[in-house]
């Protein structure tokens, strides 16, 4: 990846960070940290992998992207905002009565949300249908499917982790967001998970592992799933809830704290800081 494009999307994740956090806020809605953690993740899909059409957005031919941890969606309304899916200031408005941008996302409610989400575990079934669906309709569509790492402790996941091998669905590709946390706590202490790359490859999967927040790994992951054939894929992202906020990645605030206004207040101005330090006295040295 060049320099020059590694920035752009370094920039749009800090920009799509200030608009979930500006989302969340108003709301004053919870789940800041687990929509913080897959920011760099939806940005590299979004800008780099998926085809899809903002004007189209049920183009027989596009990407399918599942969002099983349908609770983090202002990252991915932040995302759609910014492609022009919809209006960036239906993002004010998320989770009140009546308006587009629920507190889940809601298919054909929303433009770009290809099922609807809300009931952990859900979402890997879901995509194994519509991989086999678009497999039997010859169609090149790819099915990604965003999980949270907590989901795999249900068992209707690994059904569909068998069912998904059953059928050989490399058109099939599951990202998982191993950020460690889930509502009641670190996913370790309740139900631990590893080895999950193991696991997965025991039933005939391939994973690969990255960082979730650096571009470069999830480039080199990406073309690795999609060198991939005859089985389906997995990219095991490591993240850090609340990622960019120093109070949540150091433990100081807890990672399931709804947003008030006053964190809301805070958290945007250490995102102007990073992006006055780190881009705007870059570009005046050059860099």
């Amino acid at each position: 990846m060049e320099k020059e494009r590694e920035d752009f999307l370094k920039k749009t994740a800090l920009e799509i960070r200030k608009d979930v956090v500006r989302t969340i806020g108003v709301a004053n809605a919870a789940h800041l940290a687990s929509s913080l953690s897959i920011v760099e993740i939806l940005v590299y899909l979004y800008w780099e992998v998926m085809r899809f059409n903002p004007q189209k957005p049920y183009w027989k031919e596009r990407d399918r992207f599942v969002f099983s941890k349908g609770h983090a969606c202002p990252a991915l309304y932040a995302v759609l905002a910014r492609l022009g899916f919809f209006d960036r200031e239906e993002l004010w408005s998320y989770r009140r009565l009546g308006a587009m941008l629920q507190g889940h996302p809601e298919y054909r409610r929303t433009p770009g949300i290809d099922a609807p989400s809300g009931s952990l575990g859900m979402g890997l079934g879901i995509s194994v249908g519509m991989a086999l669906s678009l497999r039997l309709r010859r169609l090149t569509s790819r099915v990604f499917c965003l999980l949270g790492d907590g989901e795999f402790q249900e068992g209707a996941v690994w059904e569909s982790v068998m069912n998904a091998n059953h059928y050989k669905l490399d058109n099939l590709i599951a990202i998982v967001d191993v950020n460690g946390y889930q509502m009641e706590g670190k996913t370790e202490s309740i139900n631990n998970l590893e080895p999950l790359q193991d696991k997965l490859e025991s039933f005939g999967w391939k994973a690969y592992q990255c960082d979730g927040h650096d571009l470069k790994e999830l480039e080199r992951a990406f073309k690795a799933v999609f060198a991939c054939k005859g089985a389906p894929c997995a990219i095991l992202a490591r993240t850090i809830p609340g990622k960019g906020l120093k109070k949540i990645e150091e433990g100081v605030l807890s990672p399931t704290e709804p947003m008030s206004r006053l964190l809301m207040e805070e958290a945007l101005r250490e995102l102007e800081e990073l992006d006055r330090t780190y881009f705007r006295e870059g570009e005046e040295q050059g860099g």
